[in-house]
């Protein structure tokens, strides 16, 4: 067995360890997202394991061929502090894989669909053995996949996932194409738990007998961002809680938008007991404002977010933050590495490779904190 091969199966041991720790002191997925169990039936999480297994394999025996493969990748903005962390471990890993760095191009779309188009476009003229891709907006996905397919290079999509549709169609031609991410109606179920489980007479500050709530949502035309909102609160709906929505605003992922959003729902609505924001970055910056506010977590208001930052994690610790949940940034890259090797190989893979989140609160967010060590 090579020594990559052991590193890599040291590695992915040590975070199913440290992942098991955290899922200890949470609740799986529950039933409140019925059309996210039924797509895990379908492609479940647990095949990344074979997935990973079988790309190992094809890798060892490429003999080291890897080093002159060209792997092009297209993030949707570098700015996003998810997508920095999963661009890096992608890369690093990658390159433990056995592809030389120099044949990995990232490049930054800028959040401009028409830039990273012609950055697709490039990558074609440049003939990469293989594209992974973080779409701009997820809308593009079948134009992105035609382009792709009939330059006839493999397609792993990371992060923001394509409509059913088009995932179906990829499946229908048998096309080399394939999904790599978590179902993010999941996370949002988990961050409506993470309130839920509190009690109502521990949120209900101003006695009505509801949860009155503020909604920080990222890129409406994000799947990610529409399941995390329409989930969180059907989990507290599902939990038998009356909930009452104060104020709902589009902070694009950014925490400084998050905080100037918060801000301005917080004065015209001071009755607030729950800030859910659809990632932690716009949670940061709602924390912010809360504190501006002169309101404290845990006291008088609740706050949600989703990524388990490193940033995040230790406000979930230090009280300041409520919870989080764990979009696994590690598992994905290197499942979608993974899938590369695959298609590169000839291995080839399934069309949707899935993975869970995990929730996170003060019980188990310093285990995810020493898994991202």
């Amino acid at each position: 067995m090579s020594m990559r091969k052991v590193l890599s199966i040291l590695a992915a041991s040590a975070m199913a360890v440290s992942l098991l720790a955290g899922c200890g002191s949470t609740a799986s997925a529950p039933a409140a997202a019925p059309a996210a169990e039924e797509k895990k039936e379908e492609a479940p999480a647990e095949e990344a394991a074979p997935a990973e297994e079988a790309a190992e394999e094809a890798a060892e025996a490429a003999g080291g061929d890897l080093a002159d493969k060209k792997v092009g990748v297209c993030i949707y903005q570098f700015s996003d502090n998810f997508m920095t962390l999963f661009r890096n471990e992608l890369q690093s890993y990658l390159v433990s894989q056995g592809f030389a760095e120099g044949n990995i191009n990232i490049v930054d779309g800028a959040n401009d669909q028409a830039t990273q188009t012609n950055q697709i476009q490039n990558f074609i003229t440049e003939g990469v053995d293989v594209l992974i891709i973080n779409p701009v907006n997820s809308s593009s996905a079948a134009t992105i996949t035609d382009m792709v397919h009939d330059a006839g290079i493999p397609l792993v999509y990371i992060n923001r996932e394509p409509d059913a549709d088009e995932e179906a169609r990829w499946a229908d031609n048998d096309w080399d194409v394939t999904y790599v991410g978590c179902d993010a109606r999941q996370s949002g179920t988990m961050q409506g738990e993470i309130i839920a489980d509190l009690g109502l007479d521990a949120i209900d500050f101003n006695g009505n007998g509801a949860i009155d709530y503020i909604m920080i949502k990222g890129d409406p035309e994000n799947i990610d961002a529409q399941y995390r909102t329409e989930f969180s609160i059907k989990a507290l709906e599902d939990a038998g809680l009356k909930v009452e929505k104060l104020d709902e605003q589009v902070g694009m992922w950014q925490q400084e938008q998050g905080q100037s959003l918060v801000a301005n729902s917080l004065a015209a609505h001071p009755e607030t007991e729950v800030v859910f924001c659809n990632n932690d970055a716009m949670a940061l910056g709602a924390l912010q404002a809360i504190q501006a506010a002169g309101r404290k977590v845990g006291e008088d208001i609740y706050l949600v977010g989703v990524d388990a930052l490193t940033e995040a994690c230790e406000d979930v610790l230090a009280g300041t933050m409520t919870g989080t949940v764990f979009n696994d940034h590690i598992s994905q890259s290197h499942s979608a590495a993974d899938a590369a090797i695959n298609y590169i190989t000839g291995a080839g893979n399934e069309h949707y490779i899935g993975c869970d989140y995990v929730k996170v609160t003060a019980d188990n967010a310093q285990d995810i904190l020493d898994s991202l060590k």
